[in-house]
């Protein structure tokens, strides 16, 4: 008899439940259940989708045939195409226009055009772009736009609500939720900087450079990539702090470029075993190996086999460490740097120096030119002006192909090109490179297999 009542009253039970999940009223006692609609409607207008247009040389399929060589000569044309891409972008400055968005998504584009929530387009041009955080500024000229508060990245934790709001698929203005589920996240790109907010807001392709946004409707990070085996969302998205994205946007439109700050260091990281060696007092840390000359290192202080252990109150458990908090940071600025000398615990001020303009030997951009080093040509007034080619060894294959120290490549598959990142790109997509040379006062054109 017992039995049966609790089985008619767990069906009652079991009814009821079922009855309310179905009807899911909108409001309990007086009270309205919580809704993130009004957040969404402050947020999405300020996030545009972006559609990047670019040629892309296409390869002609008879170029390796010998009869067309014979005819054709060595540089058998294959034409161009035209390829188009969609992202994401935030307004930050409605007044100037300003959008911050990935370097990825605008990477080498001819063109560029956003849409706003409304369906109102507009073209867009790059101010700025940043491949080593994957942070860019675009500009449009446009009134009635609606920007996004930036927040505060430094006080994020994890466990805080987030929404992803972006173009995922070409899907405009979509917006997922989740929480922030691990901070400082790094080691996916090894000649960038990264410090990564990771969190399970549904982001997928095409989301790059949209807004995670936290519950007061602020910016707090800039979504960029996303770790997956099948190219969907598994839980596992990154954003680029604004931290980041903001010193990354001041700088470009301070000076018109990133000037990224230098110590002037060589380190290792230090462990256990590292640490038992050296007999020292700590068994984190980036070791000092070497000082640069006339370096804000040595200016500070620093020596080699002092152990630096924290930048600004920071932590640092090791040398990779100790490149980011530097790299992330802008020429001219003060940093306390806290080290291990002689078992003692020492302080000292910094005021950083700026990176030169990064050299790249040719082998490590494209078989084709081993023996020859580039730079970033910079024209008079400071402005990137192509590849120059400073050196080329004798007998080398970028000496065979025709390459000579003082040539400056414009362009690459008829494709202009500003800078190292752009050549490196570009010779990554495609084995047959085609470049314009500028050599003295004539122009020709090189082919590098």
């Amino acid at each position: 008899m017992i039995s049966n009542i609790r089985l008619a009253l767990a069906g009652l039970l079991l009814a009821i439940s079922a009855t309310a999940t179905a009807q899911m009223p909108a409001v309990v006692d007086g009270q309205a259940l919580p809704s993130l609609a009004p957040l969404v409607e402050r947020a999405s207008p300020a996030v545009v989708n972006i559609r990047v247009s670019q040629t892309v040389a296409q390869r002609n399929p008879f170029g390796d045939d010998p009869f067309w060589r014979f005819f054709g000569g060595p540089n058998v044309p294959g034409g161009a195409s035209e390829a188009v891409s969609a992202g994401s972008g935030v307004i930050v400055d409605a007044l100037r226009g300003y959008i911050l968005t990935n370097h990825h998504v605008v990477a080498n584009a001819d063109e560029i055009q956003i849409t706003l929530m409304d369906g109102a387009t507009h073209d867009a041009e790059i101010i700025g772009s940043d491949p080593a955080t994957d942070i860019a500024l675009i500009k449009v000229e446009a009134e009635g736009l609606v920007e996004m508060p930036i927040g505060d990245s430094e006080i994020v934790r994890v466990g805080d609500f987030v929404l992803a709001i972006g173009n995922p698929f070409g899907l405009s203005h979509t917006v997922t939720s989740g929480i922030v589920s691990a901070l400082g996240r790094a080691g996916f790109n090894r000649n960038g900087y990264e410090d990564f907010i990771q969190t399970d807001a549904s982001i997928n392709p095409g989301n790059s450079g949209g807004a995670l946004v936290n519950m007061n409707g602020e910016l707090v990070g800039i979504n960029s990539m996303i770790v997956s085996r099948t190219g969907g969302n598994v839980g596992i998205g990154f954003a680029v702090p604004t931290e980041i994205a903001s010193s990354i946007m001041n700088q470009i439109l301070d000076f018109g470029e990133v000037r990224r700050g230098l110590l002037g260091v060589t380190i290792q990281g230090i462990d256990a075993e590292a640490a038992e060696a050296l007999n020292a007092s700590v068994d984190q840390g980036a070791l000092i190996t070497e000082i640069v000359p006339g370096s804000a290192a040595e200016k500070s202080g620093l020596r080699i086999d002092d152990i630096i252990v924290a930048v600004d109150g920071n932590k640092i458990d090791d040398a990779s460490n100790l490149r980011n908090a530097i790299g992330l940071m802008g020429s001219g600025e003060d940093v306390n740097i806290t080290y291990i000398r002689d078992g003692k615990t020492r302080n000292t001020t910094a005021i950083l120096q700026q990176q030169q303009t990064a050299r790249s030997a040719g082998a490590d951009i494209h078989p084709g030119l081993q023996g020859a080093r580039f730079a970033t040509f910079t024209t008079s007034s400071g402005a990137e002006g192509g590849i120059e080619v400073t050196d080329v060894e004798d007998g080398s294959p970028a000496a065979q192909r025709g390459i000579r120290a003082g040539d400056v490549i414009t362009a690459v598959n008829r494709r202009a090109v500003r800078n190292l990142q752009q050549l490196s790109e570009l010779a990554r997509a495609n084995r047959i490179l085609f470049l314009l040379v500028k050599r003295g006062d004539r122009s020709l054109m090189l082919q590098i297999r």
